[in-house]
């Protein structure tokens, strides 16, 4: 019997919040470590037990905008809010509209895949958990930077993207289905995904001061402003800047993947919502408690890489996909997360459901040792373990594969040859088509080349001579990833393929370059 009730004892210990509030030098912790890795500004919010427990800002929305961030600044919080759209097809699913293993293209007759069996057999399920076939970021460039492309046109595009896999065999992250499952709400409902997310998701949970547009985003004057470091030899390196707010903002075509804009005070509304298990106290159900079981249910099994010595103690024995959410173990606990990022700003939302736990966190650069270091050691808190030091763990490691980096981009097998080019730079001009994402133009003027997206009317670059018929981009947004622009010639010496790869080795996956394959574009 003591036995018995000691287990008893243990196990509510356990259900509950180990620590029942923040702890106590959160505030200075934040602000240090702010400081010391150059962030301007940072946004968290915790929920315990259904109730707000901190929501609060730090810094400043942007080194142009030095106006204090405080709890209702918004943030981009980029594929945090795929759980989002998880739950706006939750609300569907409950309404009896649709059902989680319905055929994709029973509710969208257009759709299609490259493989015709794809096409009959994707669920929607199948959208929002990552198995397609397709290969990591696959298809990214279609929103990436700011395409002016609409959903409609973008999911019409996925035909043509070759699957780097089977159907269903693993595991590869990518953006572009929740775009098809954005617009399959449309197909459904005859509302946007983006009047349905405020309809019936954010205004139900009392979200108001936050956004599902970029207009919406832009136009609110207490938001984050984006930055990054640019001047160094890679992306992450040299000074940080503010970037440029349009450009650096996804295309509304993507907005379903990762669009969102949201303040502490509402984030934590969603947190409680979510532990609610689609109601929070006091509020509305908005889903199921059936709902949260499906979208929390691993689905697929994520790769788990080996962790350096000092990060051991984060890696997971196990990592999974749900609907929107990675869930996993954390050093014992069931954690239920995602991350999101979009150019010049990082989130992330963590939730202890056994320990009845939200956290969120959003800072207006890319330091991700700050969002993910801070979210570790608050993991760690509510889970009563020992201070792990994790911001400064995960920055040593970042400098660390930085600087093998560089090193890599500087060493003699990397140099140009000093060869070429083959042709006289008029011989590479012209309109050239990829399948997929479509058609870019090459020009020539005053001695030098220019590339340019149309589609995205913000990539546009001249190209320098790199070595043989290799060329580097040089964009005039310095927030576009660089690249290398390489011309394949057919007997007769005219351009008849162009491909690109990115330089950087620790460039973004979404920078998906390698994918593309340009031919001669036919009139």
């Amino acid at each position: 019997m003591i036995r018995l009730s000691l287990i008893l004892l243990v196990a509510a210990a356990w259900a509950s919040p180990l620590e029942a509030a923040p702890p106590a030098q959160l505030d200075q912790r934040v602000e240090q470590l702010r400081k010391s890795l150059g962030v301007p500004g940072v946004t968290i919010a915790i929920v315990e037990g259904g109730q707000t427990t901190l929501a609060r800002g730090y810094g400043v929305r942007g080194l142009a905008d030095p106006k204090a961030v405080d709890a209702d600044t918004i943030f981009s919080t980029g594929s945090t809010g795929k759980a989002f759209t998880a739950a706006a097809l939750g609300i569907l699913v409950d309404e009896g509209r649709i059902k989680w293993d319905d055929k994709v293209i029973d509710h969208m007759p257009d759709f299609r895949m490259y493989d015709a069996w794809v096409t009959r057999e994707m669920t929607i399920r199948d959208l929002l958990v990552h198995r397609s076939g397709l290969g990591l970021g696959a298809g990214d460039l279609l929103f990436l930077a700011r395409s002016n492309l609409s959903r409609k046109e973008s999911v019409r595009r996925l035909r043509h993207i070759k699957p780097a896999t089977s159907f269903r065999s693993g595991y590869a992250y990518d953006n572009v289905l929740y775009m098809v499952a954005g617009q399959l709400i449309e197909e459904v409902t005859g509302k946007s995904w983006e009047q349905f997310m405020a309809e019936r998701v954010f205004k139900p949970a009392g979200m108001l001061r936050s956004t599902v547009d970029s207009a919406g985003r832009l136009g609110t004057v207490n938001r984050a402003r984006p930055h990054a470091r640019l001047d160094g030899a890679i992306r992450g390196l040299g000074t940080q800047v503010p970037l440029d707010e349009v450009q650096s903002d996804l295309g509304a075509n993507a907005a379903p993947a990762g669009g969102l804009a949201i303040s502490a005070n509402d984030m934590a509304k969603w947190l409680a919502l979510q532990l609610g298990k689609g109601q929070a106290k006091g509020g509305p159900r908005l889903w199921s408690e059936k709902t949260t079981a499906e979208m929390w249910k691993p689905v697929v099994l994520q790769p788990v890489s080996p962790a350096p010595p000092e990060l051991k103690p984060a890696q997971p024995m196990f990592s999974t996909y749900a609907l929107g959410w990675t869930v996993q173990d954390y050093r014992g606990a069931k954690l239920v997360w995602h991350g999101g990022a979009v150019l010049g700003s990082l989130a992330a939302v963590a939730l202890l459901p056994d320990q009845n736990v939200g956290i969120y966190i959003a800072a207006n650069s890319e330091e991700g040792e700050l969002v993910r270091g801070l979210m570790y050691e608050l993991l760690d808190h509510y889970l009563a373990l020992p201070r792990h030091d994790w911001p400064e763990k995960l920055a040593a490691f970042k400098a660390a594969r930085a600087q093998g980096a560089v090193k890599l981009l500087q060493a003699p097998a990397a140099k140009p040859a000093g060869i070429g080019p083959s042709l006289p730079l008029a011989r590479y001009t012209g309109r050239f088509s990829d399948p997929w994402y479509g058609t870019i133009n090459i020009r020539e003027g005053k001695g030098r080349l220019a590339i340019d997206f149309p589609h995205s009317p913000g990539m546009v670059a001249t190209l320098e001579h790199h070595q043989y018929d290799s060329f580097r981009t040089v964009f005039a947004d310095k927030g576009i990833e660089p690249a290398f622009v390489t011309f394949s010639l057919d007997a007769n010496g005219k351009v008849d393929r162009i491909t690109m790869k990115a330089i950087s080795p620790l460039a973004d996956f979404s920078w998906n370059y390698h994918d593309l394959l340009f031919t001669p574009a036919k009139d």
